[in-house]
């Protein structure tokens, strides 16, 4: 029996109003790093910065974070901090914004590093010699707030590149419900399927332990009680909590048990033609279960726990009732023609076939396997 690792920041403070703990850091400089405008037009960067300020602390804002961060801007930031010289970096925004932050903070520890030198796992020289790092999510959705995984885009390439790291796993995750409640209703949907994604995903992994299954289970159950009402109705707040909540406890199981198909499938199609994570991982998700019941019973256990009939229905029920198209060919986020999805299949389903989440997906899927996954997302088949 391999040894096996459970890690999760060694602080998670949540509950409405959780923002505030920033008032009890102890510090001298901390870099906020964060998306576009919405966190500065919703004012939770200025009440960061207040926070901050009270407790003695001198911040800057490192912000333009694109949805998929580039390579270029995780140097942009790392450079922004060489010359500040942070003891704290606090990352705020969506997934995006934390991914890049995690990032940085090893280029600004470790400035000689190139891009190159972090992809492969294990690779990272360890972190902390410089700063601390806290996570404080505005979506519920990737976890990045808990895990060990970024993702970032090299924009030249059109690759994104999942880089895995222990060190990356934030020292403190602070989940308040009240940045969520602002998000757009799309947003929601995405980002909450994006959560239903990771916990299932982390359920049939080859590396799912009893560490890692109960926090995956009580994440999709919160999922499929809290979503439609969230989407539904963005100010409930119990809603709110209860999926901010959810994509932590998925977070912790999927950064401990890794991930599947969905995943490898969601990063390549995401760099070829740039559509929304959690809008991928939606669309794939149901295709891959079905494909990977010949593999594995775990589905079927927790149909058992939480009373579902069909997983995979259930999921596409979900999607239904919050205008999320039942395939890649309806999908109207980005231009998602035939040709190019024939132009560019083989090359993006031997990239899918190597990225690091295929390692623990249940039984062993061929390129040829992910080509038909593709396919089948594609056309709706």
């Amino acid at each position: 029996m391999s040894i096996m690792r459970f890690s999760i920041p060694r602080d998670i403070i949540y509950g409405e109003d959780s923002l505030a703990e920033l008032t009890n850091l102890k510090g001298k400089k901390a870099a906020i790093v964060t998306g576009g405008s919405s966190m500065k037009r919703l004012g939770f960067l200025d009440q960061c910065q207040k926070y901050l300020a009270d407790a003695g602390i001198e911040s800057i804002i490192i912000d333009g974070v694109e949805p998929n961060p580039s390579v270029a801007t995780v140097w942009r930031g790392a450079e922004a901090m060489i010359q500040f010289e942070p003891d704290w970096i606090v990352a705020i925004g969506g997934g995006s914004a934390l991914d890049a932050a995690k990032v940085m903070w090893c280029f600004y520890e470790h400035p000689q590093l190139k891009f190159e030198d972090i992809i492969e796992v294990g690779s990272m020289p360890p972190l902390r010699n410089k700063a601390r790092f806290i996570a404080i999510p505005s979506t519920s959705g990737t976890a990045s707030e808990i895990t060990a995984f970024s993702v970032i885009t090299d924009t030249e390439n059109h690759i994104k590149y999942p880089i895995v790291a222990a060190d990356m796993v934030p020292d403190i995750a602070i989940l308040d419900p009240k940045l969520p409640e602002k998000m757009p209703a799309h947003i929601t949907a995405n980002t909450g399927m994006d959560v239903l994604t990771h916990a299932t995903e982390a359920v049939v992994s080859i590396a799912a332990t009893s560490f890692t299954d109960p926090y995956a289970i009580e994440a999709i159950r919160l999922v499929i009680e809290n979503i439609e009402t969230a989407f539904k109705e963005p100010e409930n707040m119990q809603a709110r909590y209860n999926m901010h909540n959810a994509s932590a406890l998925a977070g912790m199981a999927f950064t401990n048990a890794s991930l599947g198909l969905v995943h490898s499938l969601a990063h390549k199609i995401g760099g070829e033609f740039g559509v929304t994570h959690g809008l991928a991982n939606a669309i794939l998700l149901p295709y891959v279960i079905e494909f990977n019941r010949q593999s594995t019973d775990k589905y079927a256990v927790v149909e058992k726990l939480l009373g579902i009939d069909d997983l995979a229905e259930a999921v596409r029920k979900l999607n239904k009732g919050m205008n999320i198209p039942a395939c890649f060919k309806d999908c109207d986020e980005v231009d998602f023609s035939e040709d190019k999805f024939k132009q560019v299949l083989d090359r993006m389903s031997e990239r899918a076939f190597g990225d690091p989440c295929t390692l623990t997906n249940p039984g062993k899927p061929t390129v040829e396997d992910v080509k038909a996954l593709y396919t089948r997302s594609y056309y709706g088949k």
